[in-house]
């Protein structure tokens, strides 16, 4: 998982900076907020952006930290918030999604390509 600022993305519309990312095994991101571009580009290549709720958490992370999201598949198919555990100060704290009911469906079949073969 890779932690972002704000509007995490920009710059880069390309396919590429969402392809690269999810061939290297990255398959959420969590940031203050996305390029809008870049947001829609996660989705259809299968990576879940997730949003901090409360900016305190972004601040709280520290490099080498290492995140995880034990109920991630859950969390997304019952809600828009999805709990993080930050297991090197094994805490937790809420991110948010807004991802439609169909874009969910595209990031649990691991992208857009894997959702029409299936």
């Amino acid at each position: 998982m890779v932690v972002g600022g704000s509007n995490y993305g920009q710059g880069s519309s390309r396919e590429h900076a969402a392809l690269a990312p999810y061939y290297l095994g990255m398959r959420a991101a969590l940031a203050v907020s996305y390029a809008r571009i870049h947001w829609q580009n996660l989705v259809n290549f299968g990576i879940v952006p997730l949003e901090f709720v409360n900016r305190a958490d972004y601040a709280a992370i520290e490099q080498g930290d290492i995140l995880e999201l034990p109920t991630v598949r859950e969390d997304l198919q019952d809600g828009s918030e999805v709990t993080v555990h930050n297991a090197t100060q094994d805490t937790q704290f809420p991110a948010e999604h807004s991802l439609s009911a169909r874009q969910v469906e595209i990031v649990l079949q691991g992208g857009l390509i894997e959702d029409y073969k299936s």
